[in-house]
């Protein structure tokens, strides 16, 4: 399925960039190399992306930078950064900039694959359904967006906040996948401290209460990394 996906890969450093390269080509992506921010984003015009994989420690344009430069021209190809550091205020700049997400170096090429795969999958199946789409099959549960009404099964809809509703929509829409805790709250609270990181665990407790009716639906928490919104198959 992701056989022939074009990929833009913008690593400084050129044996590491070679080796990673190689690896991608292995697994049937198209992929091409460029050693820095300026040189990526030459590249980046000339050619349409399915995905962009950026270092962030760069000479002469930094990921950040290139990214911000990116998203101006395509606000759907999705971004994975690759770092060194490691630092909450690292992860959240880029993903304020737009990215989908993010690899401490040194990291396991596999993980890296898979979380190509799985954000080319998404992006698919989002342009499929639409991007605007509003209405969600979580279970047994109906969630229209718009509304935001919460409907299980024939019983009477629950009005959501604005905030419980996009929580939940982001979950559905990452629907038995990692949803990164640091990208709802940027895109959800515009924010992420202490506090909007408390206010969120009492929205998620609340989605749980919400959707307990239905034991084949579960909001997991993934230590230090985010949530996941599990569907097993719907009993009814």
């Amino acid at each position: 399925m992701e056989t022939g996906k074009k990929i833009l890969l913008v690593e400084d450093d050129p044996n590491f960039g070679s080796i990673l390269r190689d690896y991608l080509i292995m697994n049937d992506f198209d992929v091409v190399l460029a050693k820095n921010g300026m040189e990526g984003f030459e590249k980046f015009k000339k050619e349409t992306y399915d995905l962009c994989i950026l270092d962030v420690m760069m000479p002469y344009k930094d990921g950040y930078t290139l990214a911000k430069e990116i998203r101006e021209k395509n606000k759907e190809v999705p971004i994975i950064f690759l770092t060194a550091k490691s630092m909450k205020e690292d992860v959240l700049k880029g993903y304020k900039v737009g990215a989908d997400d993010y690899l401490n170096k040194p990291f396991d090429s596999e993980v890296l694959l898979m979380k190509i795969k799985a954000i080319i999958q998404r992006k698919s199946t989002e342009n499929k359904n639409d991007i605007s789409k509003f209405e969600f099959k979580i279970g047994n549960f109906d969630l229209n967006s718009k509304l935001r009404f919460l409907t299980f099964k024939n019983e009477e809809p629950i009005k959501l906040s604005p905030k419980e509703n996009e929580l939940l929509k982001m979950l559905a829409v990452y629907e038995n996948d990692l949803m990164p805790r640091e990208l709802a709250l940027t895109k959800i609270w515009r924010d992420d401290n202490y506090f909007t990181s408390r206010s969120m665990d009492v929205y998620i407790a609340k989605l749980r209460k919400y959707l307990k009716p239905d034991d084949g639906v579960e909001i997991l928490n993934i230590h230090g990394e985010g949530f996941r919104l599990v569907i097993k198959n719907p009993i009814s």
